[in-house]
């Protein structure tokens, strides 16, 4: 059997905004892989990068484990990995290089080797495994050891052959993932991950997957991995996973990273019978959609099991906006999913996105009332980005000729013509933040002396930046509109 070596490259601290944030998760997707491959008789091990300095710090591993093969494979439940940051792959395509001068082979998986196949290749890659990759990894893995040289039949993979370059057609989706062993937990170092948890929020959160894909049609939003479709463990699996990693990590609270949560019809209501059976209590994120936040009941059963934060993709408060992004939803929805999300005490996130093509300064305004009518917990803000394989790119990947990628998740370059030129959306994002500030501020100083706390007072007393920064970028951004 085999020697394995698994790792990634999502190296935080290539990530300069993620590195300062420090909400670290582990690689969930390359152990899900790790674990295919142990169930199978083969000898893995795991080179987290997570806080690593550089990609060089694989060079001991390589030379003790003294690996078959070298596996990157990206965690796909992050959605930062889906962003194709240059940082991270220039990073990868250095371990694979170092994996090759030791006579290691090595393949990817990852949603940029997806889109950028000949790039991966071209840059010490053996092997790029396409969309979801556990089978097609454990059907090329046994293959080499079984001494076969031809893969142009399998599925799901890419590589130079004699003849040039092959791509062989995608591999359907795994549709029944209760099939799929437990997560290798056992490789990954939890310790650093909850010492950072806990020195900076103070509480330990852990990263879980409930489902893959997403059905809905959003046309920026990118989908290499598991495409159109939307498969889901059981409720009774995700709880069995979460008391084991409670039982042998100590989390408080849990990420559920998929794209949309709870979606299946009756899913939400038997898993939170099956925390209450097994006694557990914990707290838990998800990110949804306004549309599917609309039923009291599925909102009671969601605090009931746990859930206390929500992020729903908002994206914008033009309908207009929405209706060009294909997004299904409606400001309204948006309306009244923050609403009935409050009356349940769960906290509510948006993720909102300026610079489609054709937003208008009235479609900017719209968002900005959206935002400040409802207020609401937190909120995350970017530009829009065009990523291979979605109707958006290609609407307008003719534009993007010096930068098509980003180099990190702070980059926020507008990489295509649009309305304004790109430092009016960079001091956007900056703008919004601080009227959204400001208005938090004003709203603690309403209720600060009938409920005093250290962080009502912080955000008081920060009015006295945010007042006058607003009003400063305000007036930037009006010349920057007429530039």
């Amino acid at each position: 059997m085999a020697k394995v070596l698994f790792t990634h490259s999502y190296f935080l601290r290539f990530d300069p905004k993620m590195w300062k944030h420090m909400a670290p998760y582990a690689p969930l997707g390359t152990i899900y892989a790790a674990a295919v491959l142990r169930e199978h008789g083969h000898e893995v091990d795991l080179h987290d990068v997570m806080f690593a300095h550089g990609p060089d710090e694989i060079l001991p591993k390589l030379d003790s484990f003294r690996p078959d093969y070298l596996v990157i494979y990206d965690d796909g439940f992050n959605y930062l990995t889906k962003m194709c940051l240059t940082n991270m792959r220039h990073a990868a395509w250095e371990m694979a290089q170092m994996a090759k001068a030791r006579g290691i082979r090595s393949m990817v998986c990852s949603s940029d080797s997806t889109d950028h196949v000949e790039s991966y290749l071209a840059n010490g890659l053996d092997f790029v495994i396409k969309g979801e990759g556990e089978i097609t990894l454990l059907e090329l893995i046994n293959g080499l050891e079984k001494g076969e040289t031809q893969f142009g039949t399998m599925p799901g993979l890419a590589f130079q052959g004699p003849e040039g370059l092959e791509i062989n057609p995608r591999r359907p989706v795994l549709r029944d993932l209760d099939t799929l062993p437990l997560p290798a937990w056992d490789l990954v170092e939890v310790a650093p991950y909850k010492e950072h948890w806990m020195a900076k929020w103070g509480f330990f959160t852990m990263n879980v997957a409930t489902t893959r894909g997403c059905p809905y049609k959003c046309n920026w939003c990118a989908k290499p991995i598991y495409g159109n479709r939307y498969n889901s463990h059981s409720p009774e699996r995700i709880a069995e996973l979460m008391q084991d990693m409670i039982r042998k990590y100590g989390p408080t609270h849990f990420w559920m990273c998929d794209d949309i949560f709870g979606l299946k019809p009756g899913w939400v209501q038997t898993f939170a019978d099956e925390v209450e059976k097994r006694g557990l209590k914990f707290k838990f994120k998800i990110q949804s959609r306004a549309d599917l936040l609309l039923q009291d009941d599925n909102i009671a059963a969601l605090a009931r099991s746990g859930c206390d934060e929500v992020w729903i993709g908002a994206e914008s408060g033009s309908q207009k906006i929405l209706d060009a992004m294909d997004k299904g939803t409606t400001v309204e929805q948006i309306y009244q999913a923050r609403k009935l999300l409050k009356k349940h005490h769960i906290r509510t996130a948006f993720f909102l996105q300026f610079g489609y093509p054709g937003e208008k300064r009235e479609d900017i305004r719209a968002t900005e009332k959206m935002l400040l009518d409802l207020m609401p917990d937190d909120i995350g803000i970017s530009v829009s980005y065009p990523l291979p394989g979605t109707g958006f790119y290609e609407r307008v990947k003719n534009e993007l000729k010096e930068k098509s990628n980003w180099t990190d998740s702070d980059d926020l370059s507008l990489m295509f013509r649009n309305t304004y030129p790109p430092d009016f959306y960079r001091r956007l994002h900056r703008y919004v933040h601080k009227i959204y500030r400001r208005k938090q501020g004003f709203q603690n100083l309403g209720t600060f002396f009938n409920r005093p706390g250290l962080g009502k007072l912080r955000s008081v007393m920060a009015l006295g930046y945010y007042i006058p920064a607003a009003l400063l970028d305000k007036m930037r951004l009006s010349r920057l509109a007429k530039a």
